[in-house]
């Protein structure tokens, strides 16, 4: 009898690794959900959006968007995050979720290693040093000099404590040793408004939002956050040539899946997502709005995120901001 009840469950066991098998080598075979964390026609939808129209192509299936905005995309990590690990829901999540949230929060409703199987980096966008054009400092030596010796004359605008523009200009300040106060806006438009209108002197801004104004003359740029100078913009020096050679801020994304995802579907995800992300017009359309590619193994994402963490986590805890 106890024989016979073994060979029914061995037997259970064998048919349900069957069809997991071929179900992964059937994938996919339906429609992918992919959550974007912010709302419809931003920068992270739009990145989304180009690369779900190739990678559909690829896989010969359907990839819908899905926009989760709402509280630093905590709502759109935790929908992932509990979702079923078959390859159907992808998430493209930024520095700020897999990083940042961890350390501002108390509490997360998600867990940014446990929770997620990364896929691979998608892109990345440059930050810039910029003002408006009636601040008298005439390149990044002379804004440091300016800025150092009136120590809290200045406040600087931000999209709000703890994104990537508000880190970026903290590390700045702390390494060139500047007292600057931030005045910290609910979102990157009212805070570029602001800095337009010469409320407010200087920001660190994103390259993609930047570029239209450094271009139109509406903006002065100092300086990119990074080793080296954009391809776009190859008139503006890097933060290196300022001497500050460690320092090197932007946002990041990046695609991950639930955890428990099969290996072989993470896989076919990466590879999709390699040939959507270096098709050529992915690289125009990107390029154009001030991003660079990215694209990695899933265990070098997986190591970026370590990396990232290491450097960042302690810097916001120091600095002491809270969400919660």
């Amino acid at each position: 009898m106890k024989k016979r009840i073994f060979s029914k469950v061995l037997l259970t066991v064998t048919a349900c690794m069957t069809m997991a098998t071929a179900a992964a080598q059937a994938y996919p075979n339906k429609a992918i959900k992919w959550v974007v964390g912010y709302p419809a026609g931003g920068g992270s939808d739009m990145v989304a959006r180009v690369l779900a129209e190739k990678l559909q192509k690829e896989l010969g299936q359907p990839v819908v968007i899905e926009n989760k905005p709402g509280a630093t995309t905590l709502l759109a990590a935790q929908m992932v995050a509990g979702s079923p690990a078959d390859g159907y829901t992808l998430f493209s999540p930024d520095n700020g979720t897999l990083i940042n949230n961890p350390a501002m929060f108390k509490k997360l409703s998600y867990d940014p290693v446990a929770d997620f199987d990364p896929v691979t980096m998608i892109v990345k966008i440059p930050m810039v040093l910029v003002a408006h054009p009636s601040f008298p400092a005439a390149d990044i030596n002379e804004f440091v000099t300016l800025v150092k010796n009136n120590p809290g004359k200045y406040t600087y605008a931000s999209p709000g404590k703890g994104t990537p523009h508000h880190l970026a200009m903290e590390l700045f300040k702390s390494r060139a040793g500047l007292e600057v106060p931030d005045a910290a806006y609910r979102g990157g438009a009212p805070a570029t408004q602001d800095v337009l209108a010469n409320q407010l002197p200087f920001m660190v801004l994103d390259i993609s939002t930047a570029a239209q104004h450094i271009k139109a003359g509406k903006l002065k740029a100092y300086a990119v956050m990074q080793g080296s100078r954009l391809d776009s913009f190859p008139d503006v020096p890097a933060i290196a040539e300022a001497g500050f050679k460690d320092l090197d801020v932007y946002a990041w994304q990046g695609v991950v899946v639930p955890a428990g995802t099969p290996k072989t579907i993470i896989d076919t995800l990466n590879t999709g997502l390699i040939k959507a992300i270096e098709h050529p017009d992915t690289q125009t359309r990107l390029l154009a709005a001030g991003m660079e590619t990215l694209t990695s193994t899933p265990e070098a994402y997986a190591e970026k995120i370590k990396t990232e963490s290491a450097l960042w986590q302690p810097f916001i805890k120091e600095l002491n901001i809270q969400l919660d």
